[in-house]
């Protein structure tokens, strides 16, 4: 499955609720869902979300899990099977393997303003671990790892604007941010506590034991 090259706005319109897919726009007036909140994406949009079924329930908290990382299935899927095949509850382990990816810890430091930005930033080769170019997206980050960026590109207006954007996002508590010279640190893994982000794991788990 390809990745999708559509709008963002109307994938958080189908699934109702703010997925900050944008950035900054997410933060203003123009955000979609604020301005059509009951509408879903399509030419019969205006009427009313049909209700899901068991099984529809679970399809969608996956999808929108899916989209907020901006997996494709297969990446997806591949996540979800190494956090059962690990000891421990399948869904929280889930979770904190889809934090430690590069792209989304670049994310969370503020050196994007969105995950695709972020893995935009990694893919061009602007991001440092420990000192060395790693321009993998996915790469999974470890306890006490060092996350910068490149020193040609700390003058780069939307890394700039981005960092501006985190103090309404907030910074989470597993990692360590030092703005002034574009370096964070992750302090500790992340735990299923540490993420914010309003998912239900339990029922992707459901999800998948249904298939």
């Amino acid at each position: 499955m390809a990745r999708y090259r559509g709008s963002s706005c109307k994938l958080c319109r189908r699934e109702g609720e703010q997925l900050f897919l944008k950035g900054a726009r997410c933060y203003t007036t123009k955000c979609a869902i604020d301005r059509r909140p009951d509408q879903i994406p399509g030419v019969h949009g205006k009427g009313r979300r049909s209700k899901f079924s068991e099984y529809g329930i679970r399809l969608r908290e996956k999808q929108k899990v899916k989209r907020i990382y901006g997996l494709t299935e297969s990446q997806f899927s591949k996540y979800f099977f190494d956090a059962a095949k690990r000891k421990g509850v399948t869904g929280s382990l889930l979770i904190s393997l889809l934090e430690r990816r590069l792209d989304n810890v670049v994310y969370r430091l503020g050196f994007g303003s969105s995950r695709n930005e972020a893995r935009h930033l990694v893919w061009l080769g602007h991001v440092l671990v420990d000192g060395k170019k790693v321009d993998i997206p996915s790469y999974e980050v470890s306890e006490g790892q060092r996350i910068e960026i490149k020193e040609k590109t700390r003058s780069n207006v939307h890394v700039n604007q981005s960092l501006e954007i985190l103090e309404r996002r907030g910074l989470p508590q597993w990692l360590d941010l030092d703005k002034d010279n574009y370096k964070g640190q992750v302090t500790k893994l992340p735990e299923r506590e540490d993420v914010t982000v309003p998912i239900d794991e339990q029922l992707i788990v459901e999800f998948y034991s249904r298939v």
